[in-house]
């Protein structure tokens, strides 16, 4: 247990893990390399550390001491107190949820690993928007996916907006990098896995008619918001599936798009796909 020490000083060193957190460039040079990443509130916190993440420190504001007082007791990491308006200053936003947490990263799994006694995976190319990233992590974890794959370029899953929009999800579903792009597609394929490309384009079969529930193994490809997948992503798919859309609309935001696909595709959570 550490016993929590107040600090006035905004520039006082031990903070430094919590500075500028809205400073979205320098929070994805910095967090990868120094290996640290920020859970935000009680519930991201919680999820972190059952998760096995370590904790480095925590930043809380006096009304939140009682409600971590356990986690406190638990971890043998130091505790700063701050007043509120100095948790704003250091880290450039109104920090509402009152705690803050800076953990350790683990090493990131290897493909075949992630794969082991998978059967539903959600691959990722492109996407930069970390809400849209933490709401698929959400859906995926709550839609029996097994798995998550990111192209290189996929923005990082324990960035604090993503890690905060996923409600702590992106603790519970085990993801990897896919290198290179696209071509380690194939890995999936050689694992016995179908790829489905989630696109709006013609010539796209409806995701009802695909039947992706009765697939032994599916692995649902989704492209970034506006882009959608690439040409290559497209090229390396097995078949190209869509979600029939209703009044002139043409396509879902990617992470409404994702949480329909994930329950067409999960053959225990219903009839296998949307009705209509």
């Amino acid at each position: 247990m550490s016993e929590p020490s107040t600090i006035t000083d905004p520039a006082d060193p031990r903070l430094a893990d919590y500075t500028d957190l809205t400073d979205v460039e320098l929070r994805r040079r910095r967090e990868p390399a120094e290996g640290l990443f920020i859970a935000e509130g009680e519930k991201v916190i919680r999820r972190a550390l059952a998760a096995g993440y370590e904790m480095r420190s925590m930043l809380l504001t006096a009304k939140w001491l009682d409600v971590m007082a356990d986690v406190i007791a638990d971890v043998d990491a130091p505790v700063h107190l701050v007043e509120p308006r100095l948790a704003e200053q250091v880290t450039g936003y109104h920090v509402h949820r009152g705690a803050l947490a800076s953990m350790a990263r683990k090493p990131l799994p290897e493909v075949a690993e992630v794969l082991q006694g998978a059967g539903r995976v959600a691959v990722l190319e492109g996407l930069v928007d970390h809400t849209n990233l933490g709401a698929i992590f959400r859906s995926a974890a709550a839609l029996g996916m097994d798995a998550v794959l990111l192209s290189p370029d996929c923005a990082d899953p324990l960035y604090r907006r993503a890690v905060k929009t996923s409600m702590g999800a992106v603790f519970s579903v085990p993801y990897a990098r896919l290198e290179p792009w696209p071509a380690a597609l194939a890995t999936l394929r050689d694992a016995g896995f179908q790829l489905l490309a989630l696109t709006p384009a013609e010539g796209s079969v409806d995701l009802a008619q695909a039947a992706p529930h009765r697939l032994p193994k599916a692995a649902l490809l989704l492209g970034a918001e506006g882009d959608g997948l690439t040409a290559r992503a497209l090229a390396a798919a097995d078949q190209r599936v869509r979600i029939p859309m209703a009044h002139g609309i043409d396509s879902l935001n990617v992470g409404a798009a994702a949480a329909v696909a994930f329950y067409a595709v999960n053959p225990g959570l219903g009839a296998g796909g949307p009705a209509c």
